[in-house]
Parts: C-alpha cells; sequence; structure tokens
C-alpha cells in the first residue's frame, strides 16, 4: 500500500461556487501544479481522492482550491477542517526540503539507539514535537535547539539527545 503524508487541512470556503482553502504545511508557495488529486482519510488507513480542477496560490501556507464536481457552497461545506494528505511520491515533488513535514518517515536516533519511525509532526511555537511508536506506545519526542543535533538527509535520521527519563514517562 502507497503511504500517505498529512499536508495540511481545508480551513474554509471561498465564494460561492465551491472553492476551498487549504491551510498546508508544505513550506514553499505552491499552487500544487501538475498534482491531479489530494485524498481525505475516510476510515483508518482509507483514502479518497478528491480530484483538482484548479488550484491557486494565496499565501506561503494557503491555496484556494477548486474541486471537480463541488460547484456549490453547500457542497463544499463538507470538506472544512478534513485534513488532506498526499501520496509519498506526490509528497516528495510538492514539500520544500526544509519544511517540517519533510521529516516524517526519518527515523529518531537517541545517544546512538534507534528510537522508531517519525509517523506525525505537531508544530508548536518554539518546537516540533514528533509522534513515534516505541513498543507499541505512543510517544512524542520535543525537536527544539536543545534536543536536536543534526538531520541527516542522506540517511532519514534525526539525531537527538534527549532529557535524562523522558522516554521512562511513556514507556512505564
Amino acid at each position: 500500500m502507497a503511504e500517505y503524508f498529512k499536508i495540511g487541512k481545508i480551513v474554509a470556503v471561498h465564494g460561492l461556487k465551491g472553492e476551498l482553502l487549504l491551510k498546508h504545511e508544505l513550506g514553499k508557495k505552491t499552487s500544487l501544479k501538475g498534482l491531479q488529486a489530494i485524498f481525505i482519510e475516510e476510515k483508518k488507513n482509507s483514502f479518497l481522492p478528491l480530484f483538482i480542477e484548479s488550484a491557486k496560490i494565496k499565501s506561503d501556507e494557503e491555496i484556494y482550491i477548486k474541486l471537480e464536481g463541488v460547484n456549490t457552497r453547500e457542497a463544499a461545506i463538507k470538506f472544512t477542517k478534513k485534513e488532506i494528505w498526499l501520496p509519498e511520491t506526490d509528497f516528495k515533488k510538492m514539500a520544500s526540503k526544509t519544511a517540517p513535514a519533510s521529516l516524517l518517515g526519518y527515523t529518531i536516533v537517541n545517544k546512538d539507539e534507534s528510537l522508531g519511525e517519525i509517523l506525525e509532526l505537531i508544530e508548536q511555537a518554539h518546537q516540533l514535537l514528533c509522534r513515534i511508536d516505541i513498543k507499541g506506545k505512543e510517544v512524542f519526542i520535543p525537536l527544539h535547539e536543545a534536543s536536536l543535533k543534526k538531520i541527516n538527509h542522506r540517511k532519514k535520521e534525526v539525531l537527538v539527545e534527549l532529557p535524562d527519563g523522558l522516554l521512562d514517562i511513556y514507556l512505564t
């Protein structure tokens, strides 16, 4: 099965003809040129394609998007607050190398110990929280000045030095 990455969320309806406002985390201005579809997660790991009729840039983080078959404000409203996903190949083409979302799929390494793959990124004011899975338990790793040591894009690793006891909170 193809791997999907969350790129953002539909935050509002724009106008009366079914346009939507997509707030994305791709790290650069984009009109999603060349992309035929975006995806919503209907059920866990079950993604439905939404075909793009047109898209135009609003700002660095927002795009006006028109979906095929969505021609009224009423039809568009049901898509608001929906998270938007892209297949891995499209995500890699669209995301900036410096966008936090580009770290999805990287492995967190703490003091030479591989902890797990980054499954989700949560941006906060002064840090980035990485959700990983360790022995079936959900663990949140903070990335900020004190904890982040290096990002190795070639090996797809995020090297960290975590405070003593942080992992124990989740694992004991």
